[in-house]
């Protein structure tokens, strides 16, 4: 059984699976959950775009939400520091 191009792969990005609608529309969707922090700090698992560099960009800033979630929460990591 042949895949629709909605469900065919159509580039590569560690941790994140892209396909193309059959509208032609570019999707992307994190394989891993955001944490809560980044979430909360506006970190959406799933972009649109209509070309790959738009995609590109968005899938840049959900990354760079994501590490501001992460800022404004720090792991308590004081003893390993000295």
């Amino acid at each position: 059984m042949a895949q629709s191009r909605a469900t065919q792969a159509i580039e590569t990005i560690p941790g994140w699976r892209i396909f193309k609608s059959d509208t032609g529309r570019l999707w992307a969707t994190r394989e891993v959950q955001y944490d809560k922090a980044a979430e909360k700090a506006g970190a959406w698992r799933t972009v649109d775009a209509d070309d790959l560099t738009t995609l590109c960009s968005a899938i840049a800033e959900q990354e760079s939400l994501a590490t501001l979630g992460d800022s404004a929460n720090p792991t308590d990591v004081s003893s390993s520091a000295q």
